[in-house]
């Protein structure tokens, strides 16, 4: 099947709005981190493909397919390498580009300071896509229980949410 010039074409830049609605197949990106994945992928379709192909060849040179571990090896990084471009593309043609700003409601892209209400200790949190969560920087996606639970909130608004240890509830203390 022939693919027309749109097709291929998945790593255009998507619109940087963003409602707290979320979009059941949206991947939520910061600006560099749609950057850094569309890099990735360029190097995996061209530098990597061909080093993979290069050693599936020299593994087909050592003789006998059957018992060859270098080829059995070099088979199994070439399904992973195909796996990692099939979730790239997939992750860059339903991203949408968010940025940092300052709104009355928590949406993806906000910064969020909190308070638990039965320690008194204030967090703050970035609400980012499922591909930057990191909780050691405290970016966290807006499909965990607390970023579902602060989506559409209000400066000042209490809320609650369930985790493993019970429900918890906390208060918006700002957002940026």
């Amino acid at each position: 099947m022939a693919k027309s010039q749109s097709d291929s074409q998945t790593t255009s830049e998507p619109s940087a709005h963003v409602s707290h609605a979320s979009h059941p197949n949206k991947e939520y990106l910061s600006k560099e981190k749609f950057d850094s994945l569309v890099t990735e992928l360029e190097n995996l379709k061209s530098k990597k493909r061909k080093e993979i192909a290069e050693e599936l060849e020299f593994a087909k040179s050592l003789g006998d397919l059957s018992e060859n571990a270098e080829y059995h090896e070099a088979r199994e990084a070439q399904a992973a390498l195909e796996d990692r471009i099939s979730q790239l593309e997939s992750i860059l043609s339903n991203a949408e580009i968010v940025a940092t700003h300052h709104s009355s409601i928590v949406e993806v892209g906000s910064v969020v300071h909190v308070q638990k209400q039965s320690d008194k200790i204030k967090r703050s949190y970035s609400i980012v896509g499922s591909e930057e969560t990191d909780m050691a920087s405290g970016k966290i996606s807006f499909k965990s229980p607390l970023g579902r639970a602060l989506l559409g909130k209000k400066k000042g608004e209490a809320f609650s949410f369930k985790t493993p240890a019970g429900e918890v509830e906390y208060v918006v203390v700002s957002i940026e």
